[in-house]
């Protein structure tokens, strides 16, 4: 939220003076600004000038017109972005562009939160470390927990603190400015900790690059009673402390992250969690089953199934499998194949209607006989390029039809499927 040529002071004082009657006139405008950013910045510096000359000296906040404008503007473009994750409560909230970018969406959040006070019971009192604008904070507060919610960067820590307070939720959420790894689990119920995973430089794939470290953070959450960390989705396995209960969360069919959970009472080591519903209160959860048979394999069947992603993160494919009394076409690859259609959150259905060896030849051949127009290719244990075997299929036709093409062994396979919406 810096610009160019601004300090960091100066964007602080100018976000801070977006409190004011001043900053709140302007940042109203800025919400209906023209979508021109040269427009919009005139519009709204002329608007800060004339704000900040109407306000009592006494009052007058301490911030060029320029930078007040600048601030309500990037609120404003930043409140539209972040929708997606926040739905309307958006248009109340502030943000930095870091801190919406790994910002929790709020189904998510609600999930995890219900999940932790479910647990530790209303009013248990949680540290966040790192709270970044405060999503996951609110989240839990929301939930009936007290939070004391910790954040290094000292303009980052006041978008938080606004985010409570224009919440209503200042009682139950304390922000304060400072360093995560200097505060002391024990003196808490639980912890939680999303590491960031971001720099100038973009996204941050490594945990040893996390801040905190990602060993800093483990530390930290297994000195507390109970805690949950907030890791990437692709976080490899063996990053994952042996004493931590895994589980991947996913919402409309996409991975979201990985929370790791420790000191919590029937905690599975291995969970897949898919949420159904916004705000998180439909959980769809797949949990590890010690006891289960490995999962069978064998040749195509009527339905093919492709797994959720959570499913396939967290290894529990062959529990996914059991679900819909099926086998898997290869041991080693996310496909499920079952004579029946059973409704399942954790899978993807689709009615299989010829199967051959792949050859771009047998294929073109097959949707042509097909009248296939529309063409959606799915690919999981296959090599081929899809934008290139598109491009080379030239579909002309009026029907949609959907190539799964994965492999038997050493075997290429292609399936041609039309996904099931319903059960009959």
């Amino acid at each position: 939220m810096v610009s160019s040529g601004q300090t960091a002071a100066d964007a602080a004082a100018a976000f801070a003076a977006l409190s004011t009657p001043a900053g709140r006139r302007v940042l109203t405008a800025a919400g209906s600004a023209p979508a021109d950013p040269l427009k919009a910045a005139t519009a709204l510096r002329r608007e800060a000038e004339e704000a900040l000359a109407a306000a009592a000296a006494d009052r007058a906040p301490d911030v060029a017109p320029a930078d007040l404008a600048a601030a309500a503007l990037t609120q404003a473009r930043l409140r539209e972005r972040a929708r997606g994750k926040f739905g309307e409560r958006a248009g109340r909230m502030f943000f930095t562009s870091p801190g919406l970018e790994q910002a929790t969406r709020r189904s998510v959040t609600a999930y995890r939160a219900g999940r932790m006070a479910a647990a530790l019971g209303p009013g248990a009192r949680v540290a966040d470390l790192g709270c970044g604008i405060g999503a996951d904070a609110i989240g839990l507060a929301e939930a009936g927990l007290t939070v004391d919610a910790v954040e290094a960067d000292p303009l980052t820590a006041a978008v938080a603190a606004a985010n409570a307070e224009a919440l209503g939720l200042s009682e139950r959420m304390r922000v304060r400015e400072g360093d995560a790894a200097a505060v002391r689990p024990e003196d808490y119920d639980a912890v939680f900790c999303d590491p960031a995973r971001r720099t100038t430089r973009g996204r941050v794939f490594d945990p040893d690059a996390y801040s905190p470290s990602w060993d800093a953070v483990t530390d930290l959450a297994a000195r507390a009673p109970a805690s949950c960390v907030k890791a990437a989705p692709g976080i490899p396995h063996e990053r994952i402390p042996a004493q931590a209960a895994a589980e991947w969360i996913s919402v409309d069919g996409e991975l979201k992250e990985t929370a790791l959970w420790q000191g919590l009472a029937e905690a599975r080591p291995r969970r897949a969690a898919v949420l159904l519903r916004g705000d998180g209160s439909a959980p769809a959860v797949l949990a590890e089953d010690p006891g289960a048979p490995t999962a069978p394999v064998g040749p195509p069947a009527r339905y093919l199934y492709e797994p959720d992603n959570a499913v396939v993160r967290a290894h529990l494919v062959a529990e996914a499998a059991a679900r819909v009394e099926g086998a898997l076409l290869d041991p080693d690859i996310a496909y499920i194949t079952s004579d029946r259609l059973v409704a399942t959150p954790f899978a993807r259905a689709f009615e299989v209607h010829e199967t051959m060896p792949f050859s771009l030849k047998r294929l073109r051949s097959a949707l042509r006989a097909k009248d296939a127009g529309s063409v959606t290719i799915k690919k999981r244990g296959s090599a081929v390029d899809v934008d290139k075997l598109l491009r080379d299929l030239k579909p002309k036709g009026s029907e949609s039809v959907v190539v799964v093409l994965t492999r038997v062994g050493d075997h290429p396979l292609c399936l041609l499927c039309s996904e099931v919406t319903a059960l009959p």
